[in-house]
């Protein structure tokens, strides 16, 4: 496995694009213009012409240990014996349900090792997706990914795959071969505070009421004077779900509110039943978390391998709280892997991982998600 990179921003690539045909793979995360001018696609398709190129908006753009904004990082992947298959469709006037058959139909299991979801991050509720997605795929499959970005501006998030760029669209990157390895790890890093509530009412990902009093009502409460820049200001403090038995505790961040009837719009489902706890920000541990997903991820590896991509995935909480440290998580994953490998990714609306300890994929909130992708003769 191969892998090159390159920027553009400033209305030019940090380096020359390679004439190279045996490029099977682009990832591509930024910057909508940018990704919609169709003279840049089309160089881009002839100096790589026989690759598939996906990717998506985001809160900024991974490319090693930097995080830029209105640009494109591109990596450029070619494998020694592994493949791609790309499956892509739109949650527009369909069900999610429909939308995820249609995608897994598509998609052939034959020799399928692994699964890299992009889905938009405002029309879709990702919880849904995650769970409709691991009722249609093979058991064994690894399943990771995320929720396109839109910076803080919440409006619209885009997918794409080769020339089909669109909002509400879900895609599907399937990995194959004998030789392909790949692993997982994901850790948040914040700290709960106040009391623990129990949510007595709420529908999908809408929060409606916790121990039966406005759960918006509450949360401005906590807020304070961050409440008046309600709803980006929730990125600063997500809520710790656990259910009855606490089995297992994700982390929830806020999409949007409805002052009308005092209810909260998340990323992904809000299990009535479940309690609920806010949190807040620790720096150190934080970059600690990201660390401790590098680590996971490499413990995952059924075949060392030394080189190859780690993909990272992380929210925009993270990087709103971090702020000019938010590079330090980075630096900390690559301390981890170090220089053998290259690094991309992007800062997102949800991260799509397995929990910590199991191979069962789901949704995160304000979480380090880390896939490394190699081959075992890299």
């Amino acid at each position: 496995m191969q892998t090159h990179q390159r920027i553009y921003r400033n209305q030019q690539w940090d380096q020359p694009l390679i004439k190279d045909d045996s490029v099977q793979l682009i990832l591509i995360f930024g910057n909508r213009q940018k990704i919609s001018n169709d003279a840049l696609r089309q160089e881009v398709y002839e100096h790589y012409p026989n690759a598939e190129m996906i990717g998506c908006t985001t809160s900024g753009e991974i490319l090693n240990t930097e995080i830029f904004d209105e640009s494109l990082c591109l990596t450029a992947i070619s494998f020694q014996s592994s493949s791609v298959s790309i499956s892509s469709t739109s949650v527009v006037d369909r069900e999610l349900e429909y939308a995820v058959s249609q995608l897994t139909q598509h998609l052939p299991f034959n020799g399928l090792k692994y699964v890299m979801v992009l889905s938009d991050g405002q029309l879709v509720n990702g919880t849904q997706l995650v769970a409709r997605l691991k009722d249609k795929l093979p058991n064994d499959i690894l399943i990771t990914g995320g929720l396109a970005g839109d910076d803080t501006r919440f409006e619209e998030t885009l997918v794409w795959h080769n020339d089909d760029i669109a909002s509400g669209k879900i895609l599907l990157c399937g990995f194959y071969g004998d030789d392909l390895v790949v692993g997982y790890g994901s850790k948040g890093g914040w700290d709960t505070f106040g009391p623990t509530r129990v949510v007595t009412r709420s529908h999908d990902n809408v929060l409606k009421e916790l121990d039966h009093k406005s759960a918006l009502e509450l949360y401005k409460n906590y807020l304070g004077d961050h409440a008046k820049d309600l709803p980006s200001s929730a990125l600063l403090f997500p809520l710790l779900l656990k259910n009855q038995a606490e089995e297992y505790s994700v982390i929830r961040t806020i999409l949007n509110i409805d002052d009308s009837d005092g209810s909260m719009i998340f990323s992904g489902d809000i299990p009535e039943g479940t309690t609920a706890q806010l949190m807040r920000a620790n720096f150190d541990r934080l970059i600690n978390g990201a660390e401790t997903a590098a680590q996971n991820a490499l413990g995952t590896l059924m075949d060392q391998t030394n080189n190859g991509l780690v993909l990272m995935i992380s929210c925009v909480g993270r990087r709103l709280v971090l702020n000019q440290r938010t590079e330090e998580e980075l630096e900390s994953v690559q301390y981890t892997f170090g220089d053998h490998y290259q690094y991309t990714g992007f800062y997102s609306y949800g991260e799509i991982s397995p929990l910590v300890d199991s191979n069962s994929c789901s949704l995160h909130n304000q979480t380090m998600t880390i896939t490394i992708i190699s081959e075992k003769n890299a």
